[in-house]
């Protein structure tokens, strides 16, 4: 893909500012674009938009295909008229910093469970044949997705691997009998898909008439408890009861010393290739449908994986297994068109790893704070940047740069003023302005960075399992010298999108 010089912003919806507990896709999403656009930021990049399980983290969801009805705005169904006012009279007094998931989700469920009731009680409204058109054009997901949601509630949220064996194993009669059972509870279920991704092409529509791309993100492995693992268990290795065999994870290095273990099951990828990727077109066609650009996450996966036995506590007794290569992004390719993919390739990149995204023309990712442990030749200092790559400050799973700064070594301290001939007192913009002044085709700091905020604003800790995906920016944080001073470099460095706004 050819790209043009841009920037832009990393924030997640969560974090957005607002009164109802959690940042969602109405008014303040939109006032962003507002905000990004007076910049002349043309990306915003977001995290991945499915429904969050366990740990609240976007990158463990239910669905590969679902949107997390917890960004729905009830603003905007009031707007609509699929939510009274009075809905919205006796709001909790959630914290403005950080989203307290239990204390949203309880009342957000129960917001969108009084929409649902509002919208069947009219069904002559526009709402509803739009409703079954989301229905039909959904098709391959949804009526599981919806099953599988419906079934795990009706269990209090247990895993489907702990489910009677006939609803776990898929039975025909036991399936039927659910869907009778539950038949209300799963037109809940379509109905908040339906809202979530009205109101994000909403949003998507607002973005582009104001010059404002997203970057959407998709983890390579998709979470065990999910409906993707459930009905696709073929596309797996897992045992005759649903058990992963063998799960993801990354061998030791320097940073850990018994590796990563991440738990996700692994691709049976013979199984895959035999049906031309078929799971993985209708994936990336979902996602394309919501974002313009996607980061594709262990980018490397896809030419080798670690592999390692199910039940080890560790990463350390796995091994490198093959992937599947050029081969899978040339069918995806034939099928999909052009890719507008980030490669997401940090870690341990073998040559293998370097062709497979070149023969596509992907540009790879580049963290400035990972610069500063090495050597001049780093290849994360931005005089060793290529054009076709996308360099950030840091990502979500690192610290924020002040944060970052107050915890290094003297040594590290050291070189990153030299390199960068500063004091050290303003070092996210520092940072800011380093990446922005490279030859990188795409420039992207976290909103955190921007903000000049410390270890406290961090958004995840990877290995921490609690505390995460939580904070919220301030309601006034974007202020007109912070538009000022991003319009200023944007301007400097030649990465200004100039867009008027349309109406």
């Amino acid at each position: 893909m050819n790209y043009k010089r841009s920037s832009g912003i990393l924030l997640h919806p969560t974090s957005l500012p607002g009164k109802y507990g959690i940042g969602d896709i109405g008014p303040s999403a939109r006032e962003f674009i507002d905000l990004l656009n007076q910049t002349g930021c043309s990306l915003w990049q977001v995290l991945p938009l499915g429904p969050t399980g366990y740990g609240d983290s976007p990158y463990q969801c239910f669905s590969a295909f679902a949107g997390n009805p917890y960004l729905i705005s009830p603003q905007d169904l009031v707007e609509d008229n699929l939510l009274h006012p009075d809905d919205l009279v006796d709001i909790p007094t959630f914290p403005y910093d950080r989203v307290d998931y239990g204390q949203v989700i309880y009342w957000k469920l129960n917001i969108l469970d009084r929409s649902y009731l509002r919208f069947e009680k009219n069904p002559t409204s526009n709402f509803h044949r739009s409703f079954q058109e989301f229905l039909n054009d959904q098709s391959y997901w949804l009526t599981d997705f919806a099953l599988f949601m419906a079934i795990k509630e009706a269990h209090g949220g247990a895993p489907w691997i702990t489910w009677e064996p006939a609803l776990r194993d898929r039975q025909s009669r036991a399936l039927e009998e659910a869907r009778t059972k539950l038949d209300y509870a799963i037109q809940r279920q379509m109905y908040r898909q339906f809202i979530f991704f009205q109101q994000w092409q909403k949003l998507r529509e607002y973005a582009h008439a104001h010059g404002i791309q997203i970057i959407g993100d998709a983890p390579i492995f998709v979470a065990h408890d999910s409906v993707d693992v459930w009905v696709h268990r073929e596309l797996f290795f897992l045992d005759k009861k649903g058990n992963p065999t063998v799960v993801a994870g990354v061998p030791p290095d320097y940073f850990s010393p018994t590796g990563q273990l991440w738990g996700n099951p692994l691709y049976n990828w013979k199984v895959h290739q035999e049906d031309d990727y078929d799971w993985w077109y209708h994936r990336l066609r979902s996602v394309f449908s919501l974002v313009d650009i996607l980061r594709l996450d262990h980018f490397r996966g896809f030419a080798g994986y670690w592999e390692v036995p199910a039940g080890e506590k560790t990463a350390e007794n796995g091994r490198w297994v093959t992937g599947p290569g050029k081969h899978f992004f040339h069918t995806l390719k034939n099928k999909l068109g052009e890719l507008p993919i980030i490669a997401e390739d940090l870690g341990v990149i073998t040559p293998d790893v370097v062709e497979m995204r070149q023969a596509f023309n992907l540009p790879g990712m580049k963290i400035l704070q990972f610069g500063f442990e090495g050597l001049p030749d780093d290849p994360f200092l931005p005089h060793n940047y290529p054009v076709n790559c996308v360099v950030y400050t840091g990502t979500h799973d690192n610290d924020t740069v002040k944060g970052w700064y107050e915890r290094v070594s003297p040594q590290s301290k050291d070189f990153c003023r030299r390199y960068l001939a500063r004091g050290g007192n303003d070092l996210s913009w520092d940072f800011i302005r380093a990446i922005w002044s490279s030859v990188a085709m795409f420039a992207i700091a976290p909103m955190q960075d921007f903000l000049y905020l410390g270890n406290e604003a961090r958004m995840n800790y990877p290995g921490n399992p609690a505390g995460n995906w939580s904070w919220r920016m301030d309601r006034d944080a974007f202020t007109p010298n912070l538009i000022s001073r991003i319009s200023e470099i944007n301007y400097l460095y030649s990465r200004r999108n100039i867009v008027e706004s349309n109406p």
